[in-house]
């Protein structure tokens, strides 16, 4: 049974979403927040796995809300999808640095809302084309973001890591990296899983952030 918790601080919303993903074989409503305040505070109490959290909430915004949950080491199993109207690269970018493992619009579809929750249950970060694009098209255009300080842990990488980390960079799935280098797509995962642990990654949404923001990948390199 997945446990969900839901906030938003539009009750339509919120009752909308709870309907559909009580009604789904599988799933459980454990708690329902108007602000990101209570979304913490009710993601501490009940520890779901999953936390659909709006970004513009009053007293504490989702992405606050997302960096105060994954940041505590007694919710480590919870994962936060990032479920708004915004998907403008700023949002994204400001998501997922603060923990977030998946980012879906709300126009999304109640199979695909759904799909998204049992993908990032099982592991796997998720975004919506329109996040993902807008993600890299925010390291490729002329006004990118100057690189950080390349982190110690990058140096830990063989040069095999290194290389799956640009194609993950570059917005490659598991299946399209195996492809790339004629390796099977449990290998590729197998890596891209050792990055992660190596880089302190949440997911491999974050490790695109590091390839870029580290300097490894250049914006507008091939």
């Amino acid at each position: 049974m997945i446990s969900v918790v839901l906030a938003d601080d539009q009750t339509l919303i919120r009752t909308a979403v709870a309907e559909l993903v009580s009604h789904e074989d599988g799933f459980i409503v454990a708690g329902q927040a108007a602000n990101g305040r209570e979304a913490v505070d009710l993601v501490r109490e009940t520890r779901p796995d999953i936390v659909l959290m709006d970004i513009r909430m009053p007293v504490m915004d989702g992405i606050q809300a997302t960096a105060a949950i994954c940041a505590d080491p007694l919710l480590a199993a919870t994962r936060i999808i990032v479920l708004t109207t915004f998907e403008e690269d700023e949002y994204v970018l400001q998501a997922l640095r603060a923990g977030a493992s998946g980012f879906v619009g709300k126009g999304t579809e109640a199979p695909d809302l759904m799909n998204a929750i049992r993908t990032v249950h099982g592991g796997d970060a998720l975004l919506s084309p329109r996040a993902t694009k807008a993600l890299i098209d925010r390291y490729t255009a002329p006004d990118a973001p100057t690189a950080l300080v390349v982190p110690a842990a990058l140096a830990s990488l063989t040069e095999r890591e290194r290389e799956i980390l640009l194609l993950v960079g570059r917005g490659h799935a598991n299946g399209d990296i195996a492809a790339e280098l004629v390796i099977s797509p449990h290998t590729a995962k197998t890596h891209v899983n050792r990055m992660m642990t190596k880089l302190g990654a949440h997911d491999r949404a974050q490790l695109v952030i590091i390839a870029y923001e580290s300097g490894l990948l250049v914006p507008g390199s091939p």
